[in-house]
């Protein structure tokens, strides 16, 4: 992903308390376009919250695309419940239509993706809606890969839709895989 200086105006940083209200208000305008997020309203903003606030005291990424005071989109990678799978980061990420098309998306992800590593995470998920083929292409050219598809997994004003998991792997040094034998 390129290096270049952000456009002007634009801040690209960790999420803080203080950012927690604009935030559920990018996530709720988001969600209401029934296309991007598994959600079609954002939740109550105290459960939101409790989850960015969640992110933050464990050092898993929540990271914002800011103009001015507004936040324009974010991205988050929060952790799976089980000893077994520790190792592995969700992503979630969000953009307002004016952050569009811009390659703001792909550099917020690959801030959050750098802050998973450094917290020692060595797997990132993620699904896609079949159809946003514009967001797996992005995905794609981060190095994530397609492990296959959900068939009719997300249902939208009674249409279903298939949905793709795709995965981030990084090897930490010294790391063991087994045998599939």
């Amino acid at each position: 992903m390129p290096t270049d200086p952000l456009p002007a105006g634009f801040t690209l940083r960790t999420a803080t308390p203080a950012d927690f209200p604009a935030l559920h208000a990018a996530l709720d305008a988001v969600a209401r376009e029934r296309r991007y997020l598994a959600i079609f309203t954002a939740p109550p903003l105290e459960r939101s919250v409790a989850f960015y606030q969640g992110l933050l005291d464990e050092g898993l990424p929540l990271e914002v695309l800011v103009r001015g005071t507004q936040i324009l989109g974010w991205c988050d990678i929060c952790s799976l419940f089980g000893d077994t799978r520790v190792h592995i980061g969700v992503l979630g990420i969000g953009l307002l239509p004016e952050a569009r098309g811009q390659g703001l998306g792909g550099r917020l992800m690959q801030s959050a993706i750098d802050a998973a590593w450094a917290r020692g995470l060595s797997r990132i998920e993620l699904s896609v809606r079949t159809d946003n083929t514009r967001a797996a292409r992005l995905y794609e050219r981060l190095g994530f890969e397609h492990e296959g598809i959900k068939r009719r997994a997300c249902l939208v004003d009674g249409v279903y839709h298939d949905i793709a998991a795709m995965a981030l792997l990084r090897e930490p040094a010294g790391a063991r895989v087994a045998s599939t034998d």
